[in-house]
């Protein structure tokens, strides 16, 4: 990769990574031209604001320049603030006017203190120590609202713009899908058996950009549209974005003990069923039949070969323990027999939640896509497909 040229706006790269995040800045700060206009001096002073305060962010010297470009714009405009209008001194000096007028002392106050007066020294004292632990209670109770306030705020602040950066990196790695510049290059993958395979060009440049790529899932007209990750460490993309870089939202991945190359009779991949309907958030709308007739394929491409899915089964589980002897739809990897297969499907077919009618038979591939279902402890909700040739 030492012969790709890694420009941005003029600012040349040297890792993959500081490319993709340069691409981000140029994706937000073409959104923004599109938004703001530059010859209206409000908008401007509107948006060097959001700047500032940390609303807009860039990660590269690429929104360096934007952020330059503002500032010498803004200057010859001529931009000012709003206060140091003759409006806004006018509105300052008539609320330090007002501050000035004394507000009259209300009828129950002068009850109060008319009170106080008729009682005795020692009574009076033991009063006002009361009324003064009411009020310390009070600005205490009121102090404690507002930092659970601002907390939560704070949460739910984060929460959605890790959702909206996911979504934007997502998007970023999409338009490298079928990008050429490595179609020429035979790129080559070797499993736990030192085999080798070469991987389609439509994956060629992200495989590049991350080896732990095993391939890419969607569902159309959902949130569902993305890479899929394996890794020996199951735990990790729990927790990692694509980039590596620590992400809430975590990424869809594959079990590590399942194989692409081979491949095994059953796939399974999974991600985080996130409230803002991120990853698999939307998975659990195949418990309505009604999605299901709009929603009956799936796509997963492996980094070997593209392929369509129709879905057989929809249904709840959950993480059983190593000793229950029951159907664990997780170790439904590679059936020993076609009794095994066949004892599998029957277990499914009596769990789905609806008929679908489509039915597997030895020897079919089939994907399993799993995320967490909050109607019971470690519960998790499945959907089964079986790939068609079309």
């Amino acid at each position: 990769m030492t012969d790709t040229n890694w420009t941005v706006e003029g600012r040349t790269f040297r890792t993959q990574h500081d490319y993709m995040a340069g691409c981000r800045d140029k994706k937000k700060i073409d959104q923004i031209r599109k938004k703001v206009d530059f010859n209206n001096k409000e908008e401007l002073v509107r948006l060097q604001g959001e700047i500032e305060k940390g609303t807009i962010t860039f990660d590269t010297m690429v929104g360096s320049d934007f952020r330059d470009e503002i500032e010498e714009r803004a200057q010859k405009l001529k931009c000012k603030p709003a206060e140091n209008s003759k409006k806004g001194l006018f509105r300052k000096n008539i609320a330090n006017q007002k501050s000035t007028i004394k507000k009259p002392t209300s009828k129950k106050a002068v009850s109060q203190e008319a009170a106080l007066e008729d009682m005795e020294d020692s009574l009076k004292k033991e009063v006002i120590q009361e009324l003064r632990k009411r009020e310390w209670y009070r600005k205490g109770l009121l102090a404690l609202l507002g930092v659970v306030a601002a907390g939560s705020l704070g949460y739910f602040t984060y929460y959605y713009y890790q959702a909206d950066k996911t979504t934007a990196d997502v998007s970023d790695l999409a338009g490298l899908k079928n990008d050429n510049r490595f179609n020429d290059k035979e790129i080559l993958t070797e499993n736990t058996k030192a085999e080798t395979k070469p991987v389609i060009d439509k994956y060629k440049t992200l495989y590049q950009l991350n080896k732990k790529l095993i391939g890419w899932v969607k569902i159309a007209d959902t949130d569902i549209d993305y890479p899929v990750m394996q890794s020996n460490d199951e735990e990790y993309y729990l927790d990692h974005d694509f980039n590596g870089e620590k992400d809430k939202n975590g990424s869809i991945f594959m079990d590590a003990k399942c194989d692409a190359m081979t491949p095994s009779t059953n796939l399974i991949i999974y991600g985080h069923n996130m409230r803002s309907g991120k990853m698999f958030g939307s998975l659990s709308d195949y418990e309505n039949e009604s999605f299901y007739e709009k929603h009956k394929k799936i796509i997963f491409d492996t980094i070997y070969e593209q392929g369509t899915y129709e879905v057989m089964f929809a249904f709840r589980s959950k993480l059983y323990e190593e000793a229950e002897i029951v159907f664990k739809y997780y170790q439904f990897i590679d059936p020993v027999s076609e009794e095994e297969f066949n004892s599998d499907m029957k277990e499914m077919t009596e769990m789905s939640l609806y008929d679908t009618g489509v039915t597997a038979s030895y020897g079919d591939k089939l994907i399993t896509l799993s995320t967490c279902d909050n109607n019971e402890k470690n519960g998790r909700f499945v959907v089964v497909a079986k790939r068609i040739e079309e």
